[in-house]
């Protein structure tokens, strides 16, 4: 009998490899397929979309999660397309459906894959730096802010610490699962494309119109449409929410193209690079956001602090001319107009009423030493508890909204954390031997200063994929150092019996 069973369960293990080794005859295909075609259709016929539906979940959702988990840099791909094309998705959706829930089990599997993967590789030497312990800090005070007396409702807390604090915990997955020079290219190489893609749709909304589900999308909501009709033109958001997220990602691929240009690569990539530049600012200037267009020369005038040599010196003085020269120069182009007032705000009706604002809310930080409460103040405070003096207070700043939300001990915090982080990634850039995985460092430390610039006159962290990008970023300053001191470490195991000899 259990010679039977052995030969069974040996019949079954080799038809499965001749299945997926494509080794069986058609007609054998035939007879197996057949019956699942017919229960496909029968079912379909009978629930219509919704076994559909239940069917293509089954034969790809389960597949896919399995994957997520199994294969980690596989699940940040997934992670980085959805939280790219997520929003531009939804505009195909109700406008109630909570496509949210997606990145939110995304997620969740990521972190399901680095708990199986910590158990048997538990090395807690990836985390033990300045930034994991600020990060682990500003953690426990979000999660601190749930019994705030103030808060005026816990599902707002609920609602917004999903993309505040929880998304931070992708730091330490970026941090543990990214672990060779190879995975960083791809990541790059996906991030610029997604930036891309993205900066082509920003293109054909300006130049070539809306197609009809954006138009819809633009046009169903009055409260939107009066904050992205200024002037008498509509500010293009290409596949992102708002037009802050679409200025600033295309800031952000536009510096990560000008520091992959001084790595050691082909001259064809450098030309495709320097070309995607200047694309890429010339959409960001459609999405009208003023905030955005004084975030290259602050990346430009870093690199070169950072980096003082004749070559980006030459890059940064002939970048500072023309703007200087972009910035004064007479013109009647509506873009350059805006532009040009980014850099003289006592021009600027909307950064008056920002300044207003912010002078109207100090007495209430100073009085409030912990906050008003995650969540009370945006979008949650103003479902969640409308009639409340914070849900009608435009924050505009993610410093401010930092400031009113968690207090000025809250703002303080997040400073300090901001800080360590620029620190750790300039001393790590200084540490760094390789060329190339210093001038990865340095993109980082970049992008990061640039979100932090940018975090003043708007909410630069809160929007996906900024915030994935943003703690992707920060991970990718350790994860660079400790490469390279393994490649060096392999280095010299490597001369040490040459030496010896």
């Amino acid at each position: 009998m259990l010679n039977n069973q052995a030969h069974s369960s040996n019949s079954i293990t080799s038809f499965f490899k001749r299945l997926i080794a494509g080794e069986l005859s058609t007609l054998a295909m035939v007879l197996l397929m057949l019956p699942v075609a017919i229960l496909i259709g029968v079912a379909i016929a009978y629930g219509g979309i919704v076994a559909a539906g239940g069917i293509l979940v089954i034969i790809v959702g389960i597949p896919l999660v399995l994957a997520i988990v199994a294969y980690p840099i596989f699940g940040i791909a997934v992670f980085m397309v959805v939280a790219f094309f997520l929003n531009y998705v939804s505009e195909f959706v109700p406008p109630d459906t909570p496509t949210g829930i997606i990145l939110d089990g995304i997620t969740y599997l990521l972190i399901f894959g680095f708990l199986l993967k910590f158990k048997y590789d538990r090395d807690w030497s990836y985390f033990k730096t300045p930034i994991s312990y600020w990060v682990l800090a500003w953690l426990a005070y979000n999660f601190f802010e749930a019994i705030n007396p103030e808060s005026p409702s816990i599902l707002a807390w609920v609602y917004t610490v999903r993309t505040v604090a929880f998304i931070m915990l992708m730091y330490f997955i970026f941090v543990y699962q990214i672990r060779s020079r190879a995975t960083i290219k791809v990541l790059f190489k996906l991030w610029l494309l997604l930036a891309l893609l993205a900066a082509i749709s920003g293109f054909q909304q300006e130049n070539f119109g809306l197609f009809p589900f954006e138009k819809t999308w633009y046009y169903q909501d009055p409260l939107r449409l009066s904050f992205l009709y200024i002037n008498g033109h509509l500010r293009k958001v290409a596949i992102f929410p708002d037009p802050v997220t679409f200025s600033y990602n295309m800031v952000v691929a536009a510096v990560l193209c000008l520091c992959l240009i001084f790595t050691k690569i082909k001259t064809y990539k450098k030309v495709l690079l320097g070309l995607a530049i200047p694309f890429f600012f010339l959409v960001m200037l459609y999405s009208g956001t003023r905030g955005a267009f004084v975030l290259p020369p602050a990346a430009l005038a870093m690199l070169a602090v950072m980096n003082f040599n004749k070559k980006i010196l030459a890059v940064v003085i002939t970048s500072g001319l023309m703007l200087t020269a972009l910035i004064f120069m007479p013109t009647s182009n509506q873009f350059i107009k805006r532009f040009q007032t980014a850099f003289r705000p006592s021009d600027d009706a909307s950064f008056n009423v920002r300044a207003e604002n912010q002078k109207r809310i100090q007495p209430y930080i100073l009085s409030h030493p912990i906050g008003g409460g995650l969540g009370s103040v945006g979008i949650w405070g103003r479902r969640f508890a409308p009639n409340s003096f914070l849900a009608k207070f435009p924050p505009d700043s993610g410093y401010v909204r930092v400031a009113v939300e968690m207090g000025y001990i809250g703002l303080l915090l997040f400073s300090a954390l901001m800080f360590v982080i620029l620190r750790t990634g300039i001393n790590n850039y200084y540490l760094i031997k390789d060329p190339e995985l210093k001038m990865y460092c340095m993109a980082m430390v970049l992008i990061i200063f640039v979100f932090n610039i940018g975090n003043y006159p708007q909410q630069a962290l809160v929007q996906y994929p900024s915030n994935i990008l943003f703690y992707l970023a920060c991970a990718l300053l350790n994860v660079t150092l400790r490469l390279d001191k393994q490649e060096r470490e392999q280095q010299a195991a490597q001369q040490a019996p040459l030496l010896n000899v």
